[in-house]
């Protein structure tokens, strides 16, 4: 969290990837989110009052089983992730992209009111994932990068002047991924 007390992480020991809060002081811990599907990479706003997230929701009885059974082996497959925003505590949860794609890594602006992520929404290859940034309500989704192989796991300097992420452009050899750090400039 911005104030350094709490630590927003997954755990899979529910048969289920699960988020967690946990002081970092007492060591107490709280279940924030549960629901069936593939939960992870939670992150503080700004103001540590909402967390954001990437999941998968499978809905359907064939979704189901085939989520059942990758849990079953301990496999996942990240296909479908969607980005939710909720309350600290875990209440008011809400869905706020519907791209039916990978979407991941997702990030708060310092203003606390957009979140950047990757996806491979609107790519010519499922592997090629671009920078995204979306209203917390779920509007106004932003293409940021335009680039044909990997963007991803975008952060903010704390004042907004700055981001970083990772791609794959520019790398001596494809399985490398090179570090970039750009100006934001709104």
């Amino acid at each position: 969290s911005p104030d350094g007390r709490k630590l927003a992480y997954v755990s899979f020991e529910r048969s289920n990837s699960a988020i967690y809060i946990q002081d970092v002081s007492t060591g107490s811990r709280e279940l924030i989110s549960a629901q069936k599907g593939i939960n992870g990479g939670p992150a503080f706003s700004p103001d540590g009052s909402k967390i954001v997230f990437r999941a998968s929701r499978p809905v359907t009885d064939e979704q189901m089983a085939d989520y059942n059974d990758l849990v079953e082996n301990g496999y996942v497959r990240p296909t479908a992730l969607e980005i939710f925003v909720m309350d600290a505590d875990g209440k008011n949860m809400k869905q706020i992209t519907n791209l039916g794609k990978a979407s991941f890594a997702p990030f708060f602006h310092p203003n606390g009111k957009k979140i950047i992520f990757s996806s491979n929404y609107n790519g010519d290859n499922p592997r090629d994932f671009n920078l995204f940034m979306i209203n917390i309500d779920g509007t106004g989704l932003e293409r940021i990068t335009f680039n044909s192989t990997f963007d991803g796991f975008p952060m903010f300097s704390p004042d907004g002047k700055y981001f970083v992420f990772g791609s794959n452009r520019f790398n001596k050899k494809e399985t490398d991924t090179n570090i970039f750090i750009a100006e934001w400039v709104e």
